[in-house]
């Protein structure tokens, strides 16, 4: 969209985890250090928790790219699993198809593969995303997966990597004794406001900005005010005024942008949002584009087999939409990618974004990057479908959707 203008190669501030981004910050080198420790040591396994967008996905795909080959990996990312569910999750990683085993055979299987590769020389780990998720049962399972040993080691290394909300599960009195497994633990805090900027020049470089000054000094103070740090805040905001100053035919972005930019999002200052958000009992970022404040410009209509499951409202900002319950609108489905696409809603016109997803969005038939959005157009998602509607030409009447997820196979 704005890439010719700014002389980039391609889109600095996507919100899909592309390891060739990493900005390696303080907390990030050292959790990073700390996975790395698994390879080495199997006494026990490592716990890293952050805040949603804190990084932590986008550290574990650069970590998994530079693993040695005679490293085996399993990486569980759906975590609202059943016990059985779950273990056949790590079987299919390993390429096994275990989907009429019980559970006895699972465990056997499971054991007789993790003594098969550490007798090859080869080490096997398991990295579960989204930890939080996990069921006290399947916390169990992993306690148990972790006991695997030779006479002299264990044989499976484990990294567990979630929100906040994991480190209190680990705490709790029922699962002392996984917690008396845990090895390292470290939390990933936001970015200073050093790093913050040293995070946006990165991402820039990277995206081929080759030293040039495409943000004024001015704009970091104001970029670090409203997103404390977060970086898929970051990414919201930079790519957002990035767009406003395209749209200015401007191909630097100044204070004006970011202002512009904030006030699309209806934003406040991020310390005052998540103050206001702890007190309403949020966990911390809560998707501003659902702002009930903002306008409304159009609608989702969610459809599944023919049939209409909930409709959306998109209000002025940014709705990200995918298979995890970070996003503005959670499908759980096997065909949705944690973070499939991505909806930026202004009082002019609504675009849609493919984040990278694995199984891609068709537009008629065709599958398309990013699109602007007419009245009727209906975005498919492997076995769902969104079909938007403009409230700015057609009046839609609203229904209740408090809780925009939705579950299949």
């Amino acid at each position: 969209m704005y890439l010719e203008l700014f002389k980039l190669k391609e889109l600095p501030f996507r919100l899909s985890p592309d390891p060739q981004f990493l900005f390696l910050s303080k907390n990030h080198s050292r959790a990073k250090a700390y996975m790395e420790s698994t390879i080495w040591f199997t006494d026990g396994f490592v716990v890293i928790t952050g805040e949603i967008g804190s990084g932590k996905t986008t550290l574990i795909e650069t970590f998994l790219r530079e693993l040695e080959h005679d490293v085996v990996v399993a990486q569980i990312n759906q975590t609202q699993v059943s016990a059985i569910e779950f273990l056949q999750s790590v079987l299919v990683q390993f390429g096994f198809q275990p989907f009429r085993m019980r559970k006895a055979e699972l465990l056997a299987t499971l054991n007789q593969f993790l003594i098969e590769q550490h007798a090859a020389e080869r080490k096997v780990l398991l990295i579960v995303d989204e930890a939080q998720n996990l069921s006290e049962r399947v916390l169990e399972e992993v306690r148990m997966l972790s006991g695997v040993e030779t006479t002299k080691e264990k044989v499976l290394r484990i990294i567990l990597a979630g929100q906040p909300e994991l480190n209190d599960k680990l705490d709790a009195p029922e699962l002392v004794q996984l917690a008396q497994r845990v090895r390292l633990r470290f939390h990933l805090t936001a970015l200073s406001r050093e790093d913050a900027e040293g995070y946006i020049r990165h991402r820039l470089e990277v995206a081929g900005a080759h030293g040039r000054e495409i943000f004024a000094p001015d704009t970091f103070d104001a970029l670090y005010r409203y997103t404390g740090g977060t970086p898929r805040l970051i990414n919201t905001l930079c790519d957002t005024a990035m767009i406003a100053a395209y749209s200015a035919d401007r191909d630097t972005v100044s204070i004006e942008d970011i202002s512009s930019a904030v006030e699309e999002l209806n934003w406040s200052e991020h310390l005052g949002r998540t103050a206001r958000q702890r007190q309403l009992g949020t966990d911390g970022l809560q998707p501003m584009a659902n702002d009930p404040s903002a306008p409304v410009v159009g609608r989702l209509h969610l459809i599944t087999e023919g049939k209409q499951i909930l409709e959306l409202p998109l209000r002025t900002g940014r709705t990200i939409i995918g298979r995890t319950t970070d996003n503005d609108l959670q499908i759980d489905s096997r065909f949705v990618s944690r973070h499939h696409c991505q909806i930026i809603s202004t009082q002019s016109l609504c675009v849609i974004e493919d984040l990278n997803s694995t199984n891609g969005m068709y537009l008629n038939r065709h599958r398309i990057r990013r699109h602007t959005l007419n009245h009727g157009d209906e975005i498919v998602l492997g076995k769902h479908s969104l079909r938007y509607s403009d409230d700015r030409i057609a009046s839609v009447p609203e229904q209740s959707a408090t809780s925009p997820s939705v579950r299949s196979g």
